[in-house]
């Protein structure tokens, strides 16, 4: 399976979500899981910054996809639904996707680090993975995503009950 953090805080950001997992649900050779929509604060982001709306999905590749091969599809989705790129760290966005693990891969090179670096300590990737993979072991560590949660402090995240797909 391939997992896919997502996240939006500006223009329709719930609406912007939905569009990108019909879109990578179709690259699935099954069911995508998708997580509920959740809205949390924003973590290292310029002052003054919208809140996010949160979301994961988890989907099996088709043959052939590699990490880097479904990161430049995503960066592709990302610039098809307005994501534009200024050079500011963090800056409030129209879409952002994240892979965040690809089956057992790992990777660490200039262009991607599988799995994803931050994605252990932050509320905001691993409440909604909860949702579609609480027994998932990041590759390289050994405790779940549930376990991985439940370590950290309230960060602010609360779910919106509306489902991403």
């Amino acid at each position: 399976m391939a997992y896919v953090a997502m996240g939006a805080n500006t223009g329709e950001p719930a609406a912007t979500l939905r569009l990108a997992a019909v879109e990578i649900a179709r690259w699935s050779l099954g069911q995508a899981l998708g997580s509920s929509l959740w809205q949390t604060e924003p973590v290292d982001c310029p002052p003054g910054s919208p809140p996010f709306i949160n979301a994961a999905l988890g989907f099996e590749p088709r043959p052939g996809t590699t990490p880097e091969s479904l990161l430049e599809q995503l960066l592709q989705l990302e610039a098809r639904l307005g994501r534009e790129r200024t050079g500011l760290a963090n800056e409030p966005r129209k879409i952002d996707l994240d892979l965040i693990a690809f089956g057992d891969e790992q990777r660490n090179v200039e262009t991607l680090i599988l799995p994803h670096p931050r994605a252990h300590e932050r509320q905001f990737v691993l409440a909604p993975m909860v949702e579609i993979a609480s027994d998932l072991i990041f590759p390289g560590r050994t405790k779940t995503v549930q376990m991985l949660l439940d370590e950290l402090p309230d960060q602010g995240a609360v779910k919106l009950g509306e489902p991403l797909l």
